[in-house]
């Protein structure tokens, strides 16, 4: 294997995005991203939206999320095992019920997050 296409775990750091809110960019080209995610109990993600559609795999905690579904808002928890999707430019945001670890990728890149 080509070793400039694997980046070990170790070599990345966290960074903090808001308060209980930490990301790590695992990979990423201009098509597709993938991110690690620790998320502290009562951590609040804000109502926001993004041209990348997103989707995630809850590792472990649990969280409160809320969309945009045809034009009002909607929540839904997910726990360990669980997996969500957003599609691009949907309304979303979090709060962070138990302490939580997801992995998410984006579809294309999130620039901000390299």
């Amino acid at each position: 294997m080509n070793e400039k296409f694997k980046i070990g775990l170790e070599e990345i750091k966290f960074v903090k995005m808001l308060d209980g809110i930490y990301r790590k960019t695992l990979v990423f080209n201009e098509n597709l991203m993938l991110c690690q995610f620790l998320l502290e109990k009562n951590a609040t993600i804000p109502i926001h939206t993004h041209i990348s559609s997103q989707a995630g795999f809850v590792l472990r905690g649990k969280i409160r999320f809320e969309i945009e579904e045809g034009g009002k808002m909607e929540q839904f928890i997910t726990k360990k095992g669980d997996s969500y999707i957003f599609n691009s430019n949907q309304k979303h945001g979090a709060f962070i019920l138990e302490e939580a670890e997801v992995i998410e990728a984006f579809a294309p890149y999130r620039e901000e997050y390299i």
